[in-house]
């Protein structure tokens, strides 16, 4: 098949939809699938004879808060870009939106709608995904969650009635999202969870979704003998620092288990200014045994990974959860909270705690870094069930099928 997978942005650093749109396609390519990846920035990291094509943005996030309003009025000069800087100014954010008008543009413009046999969306889901659809493609869309949970969960963590005003206009793209997806037919989704709650939010009927789980690279994400595991360093993966992530709860824990002995705390990712979080280091007295990665590439990772005591998942909400299974393929124990598809990815390979629980955390992490033979034993138990269950090359098989599903859909469709 020739196949165009579509992501509005695909960090190679943190973040899942830059892993899923790499590994993906990387395994689809190995089944003999053509793939061409379409992207805004930060751009993928891609395997050798995947072609990405790059549609520019303005990008505004790399740029310090203060400067992504006075930009040259020079890059102002397409109706994307205008409504990309339009909406960074009123609040909203809208790279879903514009990065679909953007590919529909090329599409129309380019002839792309007769190039491929089946279009793949990464959780864009705007109206531009829509109008892509409507040029006669087939498409599939992968929703790993639904962004309505972040939006409850930002807004119960709101301290102002101001603030909340900001968080509503910030993802007010996720009624959009509802909007479009009604109008589509083929979901993919990574886990039964996240399917319940996008049924429950989206108001779909479960016949529209397919369930296949992310997949981990065990050629990459491998334990490193020859590092030496730490016995006091809990690791955590913050790629983005709000209420989503739960890193609060984990700071609290962590800042309650230094009254009775040593511990280290490292944070791949990089301190956000107005991040949830800022400050409550500080106020915590933690930054003599707190450091950030900043940002790492995927061999530093799994140093972090091989060396690390335990990997700890805090998190208030996870649609899928892919650092657990990357830590345990590292033979690393994990600790999660129970939130979203977590116990589904975790299973009996690690230790799960509700989710918000400071006090449960601290006694989960306690009895962990007190009990070496549970940590060998959780490591043993996540390597297998990585290998059991999370594969790309299978998920690639079970994504190509489905394309196939809605290909035939589509021509029934029209010799009805």
């Amino acid at each position: 098949m020739r196949i165009c997978l579509l992501s509005y942005r695909a960090y190679k650093y943190s973040g899942g939809q830059g892993i899923y749109v790499r590994y993906l396609s990387r395994s689809l390519q190995k089944l003999g699938h053509s793939v061409d990846v379409v992207a805004g920035p930060p751009y993928p990291d891609l395997a050798d004879g995947i072609n990405l094509i790059r549609l520019p943005s303005l990008d505004l996030y790399r740029l310090p808060e203060k400067r992504r309003y006075l930009i040259n009025p020079i890059l102002l000069n397409t109706w994307p870009n205008f409504v990309e800087w339009l909406g960074e100014c009123s609040g909203c954010f809208t790279e879903p939106h514009t990065f679909a008008m953007r590919a529909y543009d090329m599409f129309r413009q380019d002839g792309h709608s007769k190039k491929y046999d089946i279009v793949h969306d990464n959780q864009c889901v705007t109206e531009g995904i829509l109008k892509i659809r409507q040029l006669g493609i087939p498409m599939v869309t992968t929703i790993h969650h639904p962004i309505t949970i972040d939006r409850a969960l930002a807004l119960k963590a709101s301290n102002s009635a101001y603030r909340s005003w900001g968080i509503r206009r910030w993802y007010s793209f996720a009624d959009t999202q509802i909007k479009v997806a009604r109008r589509l037919s083929h979901f993919i989704t990574d886990s039964e969870h996240s399917l319940q709650e996008i049924m429950s939010s989206f108001g779909l009927p479960r016949e529209r979704f397919k369930i296949i789980y992310c997949g981990v690279d065990t050629d990459v994400f491998r334990e490193q003998p020859e590092l030496k595991r730490s016995v006091n360093r809990i690791l955590v993966i913050n790629s983005g620092d709000t209420p989503l992530k739960g890193l609060k709860f984990l700071l609290e824990a962590v800042a309650e288990l230094r009254k009775t002995r040593s511990v280290e705390l490292t944070i791949v990712g990089e301190p956000l200014v107005n991040g949830y979080t800022e400050g409550l280091i500080e106020a915590l007295y933690l930054g003599d045994c707190t450091q950030y990665t900043g940002k790492i590439g995927t061999e530093s990772l799994v140093k972090h990974y091989s060396s690390a005591t335990m990997l700890v998942v805090p998190s208030i909400y996870e649609g899928f959860g892919l650092p657990a299974a990357e830590a345990m393929a590292c033979r690393t124990p994990v600790i999660s909270t129970t939130a979203g598809a977590l116990p589904e990815v975790i299973g009996d390979a690690g230790i799960l705690v509700p989710p918000g629980d400071t006090d449960a955390l601290v006694k989960s992490i306690a009895a962990l870094l007190d009990d070496e033979a549970k940590r060998k034993e959780l490591g043993a138990m996540g390597i297998e069930r990585v290998g059991r269950l999370f594969n790309w090359d299978r998920a690639a098989e079970q994504t190509a099928d489905y394309y196939r599903e809605a290909i035939e859909s589509q021509v029934k469709t029209k010799v009805g």
